[in-house]
């Protein structure tokens, strides 16, 4: 695919995908709702981090109103399935580590866009809003399944009722993202982050992500299974054996990944 709408680079075995319409915040239209579908699922197959950007002052602004021309043409549950939807369970699902690099304002749909992510590092300066009820909207694009999980009922529902924006620092402490850092250095701050995963053992990290997600519908019995299977599994890769052989020689170990 050409793309117009976003940059895509591939360096040290890490996808950075940049939103690129910085004129208008990096809101989602339907053409880059399409290209980032395609960025995420090539980033997926080819490197073994995905880091996910924007241009300019804002992360993503979310949904272009402007996209569909007219209110009337406007088909939002359409939209939702056959757009947003296919991209959210290719971020959720992919099976490398992905980071929201959180350069700026993240609202509506953008906020839920990075919250989809494995890990969000934002610059202090960045805010978080889901802005949806202020033009009588829910919370969408994953909104209402992430927020509970990641802040619990009572944040999350003060976060879509009064539609204010979180700082970076108050999203870090209520658990909403990872960590927010100076603005400063930011994009060293997060390539370091995520050269650090693109040098270790890939089909763990894999793992990591199935178990921790399984939980929340697994009894401790379930989950139990769980971890062994996916523990044994990860007991046969060459990645362990690595791991354990430079943890005895004493020495930094050189994982392949996948």
């Amino acid at each position: 695919m050409n793309y117009e709408s976003i940059r895509y680079t591939l360096r040290d075995d890490i996808a950075t995908i940049t939103m690129n319409r910085a004129e208008v915040m990096n809101a989602l239209n339907s053409q880059m709702r399409a290209e980032l579908l395609h960025a995420v699922r090539e980033a997926d197959r080819d490197a073994r981090v995905l880091v996910l950007t924007g241009k300019g002052k804002a992360f993503c602004s979310g949904q272009d109103l402007g996209d569909a021309g007219s209110l009337n043409n406007l088909d939002l549950e359409r939209t939702l399935r056959d757009e947003y939807e296919p991209l959210l369970r290719a971020i959720y699902g992919a099976r490398v580590p992905t980071i929201a690099a959180v350069n700026g304002a993240a609202a509506g749909a953008g906020a839920n866009l990075a919250l989809a992510c494995d890990v969000v590092i934002a610059t202090e300066s960045a805010v978080f809003l889901q802005a949806f009820s202020r033009i009588g909207l829910i919370p969408d694009a994953g909104g209402t399944y992430w927020l509970p999980r990641q802040v619990g009922f009572s944040r999350a529902m003060g976060a879509a009722l009064f539609a204010e924006p979180v700082s970076a620092k108050d999203a870090a402490d209520w658990g909403m993202i990872w960590e927010a850092v100076p603005d400063e250095g930011f994009a060293d701050h997060w390539f370091a982050r995520a050269s650090k995963l693109a040098q270790g053992p890939t089909e763990a990290y894999t793992r990591i992500k199935q178990a921790i997600r399984g939980s929340y519908d697994n009894d401790v019995d379930s989950q139990l299974e769980l971890e062994a299977k996916l523990q044994g599994a990860c007991g046969q890769t060459r990645d362990f054996k690595e791991g354990v052989m430079a943890f005895l020689e004493k020495r930094v170990p050189r994982y392949e990944g996948r």
